[in-house]
């Protein structure tokens, strides 16, 4: 009996514990980038975002390897940027390290990485994985979300995700 409750007051405690350190440093997370100055990363771009699925039905353009090599995860928190924006983001071309964008639209924040690159629709700058668009469109109703400030970020020391909200 006694094993067993040490066994669950053990496991409860991990729980607590890693729950703990996710909060902490979405929070990290947040308190860098609200006290960074934007400016610093680049201009950011306004425009439309929706998103790519090669393995969804009707999503027909592309493959499922990135412009940096990688094979596409729909669960991954990355985008395909506009190919005219390629340079901005650090050149992303095959072999490349990612590059990593602040995005901000629908009242949301998410940190992700860039590694591919594609000719969007006209008034697109941002092809989201599945992951991402589900972050910013739940329900993936909307298809496309208007008006999403993209911001390149220095460096690749970035942890692509959701930025808690104050």
């Amino acid at each position: 009996m006694s094993v067993r409750l040490s066994a669950a007051i053990c496991g409860a405690t991990i729980l607590f514990v890693s729950s703990s350190l996710t909060m902490a440093q979405s929070e990290i997370r947040a308190v860098h980038l609200d006290t960074t100055d934007r400016s610093a990363y680049g201009a950011s771009i306004v425009g439309a975002a929706s998103m790519y699925n090669p393995y969804r039905p009707g999503y027909r353009e592309g493959g499922l390897s990135t412009a940096t090599g990688e094979r596409y995860n729909q669960n991954a928190w990355a985008a395909a940027i506009q190919t005219a924006l390629r340079e901005k983001f650090g050149g992303v071309r095959s072999s490349s390290k990612s590059s990593y964008a602040l995005v901000e639209g629908a009242h949301k924040k998410a940190i992700v990485k860039i590694n591919d690159v594609g000719p969007l629709k006209p008034g697109r700058i941002i092809d989201f994985d599945e992951q991402t668009m589900r972050y910013f469109d739940p329900s993936l109703a909307r298809g496309v979300i208007q008006n999403v400030r993209v911001t390149p970020l220095p460096g690749g020391d970035w942890t692509p995700g959701p930025i808690a909200q104050r």
